[in-house]
C-alpha cells in the first residue's frame, strides 16, 4: 500500500491535545505514531515539544528552542549525525510508522528528496568513521596514565587500558596521525603477526611494533610495559 502522505499543517494536527486526531512525531521525514509514549510527548511531557513537527535537528544538538526544533540539519557533525542514526533505529523500533512528511525529506509523491540522499550518505560516512575509529581502538588501545610533581608522568599497559578487554597488554609506543599534530599513548602488540595479517610464517613476530606511524619513548625500554618520563 502506498505510504500515507502529510503536509506540514496536517502534522501540527496531531500533537496529542483534547479534541486532535492523535500523536506522531516525524524525524528526517518519517512520521511516526507515538501515542505510547503520551508521558513523553503528550501535552505537558518533556519532550512534547517534538510532537507534530520534524525537529530532527533537535535530536541532534538538544535544543528545544523555536530555532532548534526544526528539520534542517545543514552543518552537524558525525556524531550528531550518527545521534540522528541511533534515533531513528529508535523509533523504527519502539513505534509504529505512519507514513512521510511531504517537505524537506520527501516530496508530494513520497520519493526521497536530494536533501534525504545528502543525508543519508553523511550518515553513511560517519558510521563507515565510526568504525574505523572503533577497529583502530582495538588495534591500538589508549595507555594508562598518570602524572605526580615527585615522580613525573608514568605511561603503562594492561590488559583493560583505554577501556579496551584483550588478550594482550601490548607495550607504550607514540602515535601520531597523518595530517594532525602531536601524538597520544597506545599500547602495541609486540608479537605475533601484525594486525590484519594472517599468521603465516612471513611475519616477524613483532606484532604492530614497525607500524611507521609509531615511535618508541626515548629512555624507555622498547619492550618494557610501562614507561616513566621525568
Amino acid at each position: 500500500p502506498r505510504a500515507r502522505l502529510l503536509s506540514a499543517a496536517e502534522l501540527r494536527r496531531y500533537r496529542g491535545a483534547p479534541g486532535e486526531p492523535g500523536l506522531y512525531l516525524a524525524l528526517l521525514g518519517r512520521v511516526f505514531d507515538v501515542e505510547r509514549g503520551r508521558k513523553h510527548y503528550g501535552p505537558g511531557g518533556a519532550y512534547s515539544s517534538l510532537a507534530g513537527r520534524d525537529a530532527t535537528r533537535a535530536f541532534a544538538s538538544g535544543d528545544f528552542t523555536p530555532a532548534g526544533l526544526v528539520d534542517n540539519v545543514s552543518g552537524l557533525s558525525p556524531p550528531e549525525l550518527l545521534s540522528i542514526h541511533s534515533w531513528l533505529s529508535f523509533y523504527s523500533n519502539n513505534y509504529d510508522p505512519v507514513g512521510k512528511l511531504v517537505g524537506r525529506f520527501y516530496d508530494e509523491n513520497g520519493a526521497p528528496t536530494e536533501a534525504l540522499r545528502e543525508v543519508e550518505a553523511a550518515i553513511e560516512e560517519a558510521l563507515k568513521f565510526q568504525a574505523e575509529s572503533e577497529q583502530k581502538q582495538q588495534q591500538f588501545p589508549p595507555c594508562n596514565s598518570e602524572w605526580s610533581s615527585a615522580k613525573g608522568t608514568r605511561f603503562w599497559c594492561s590488559r583493560q587500558s583505554g577501556g579496551v578487554h584483550r588478550d594482550w597488554a601490548g607495550v607504550p609506543r607514540k602515535l601520531y596521525r597523518p595530517g594532525s599534530q602531536g601524538s597520544r599513548c597506545v599500547c602495541v602488540r609486540s608479537t605475533g603477526p601484525p594486525w590484519g595479517q594472517p599468521d603465516s610464517s612471513q611475519h616477524s613476530d613483532r606484532g604492530d611494533l614497525d607500524n611507521p606511524h609509531l615511535e618508541q619513548y626515548e629512555g624507555c625500554h622498547p619492550l618494557a610495559e610501562q614507561c616513566v618520563l621525568t
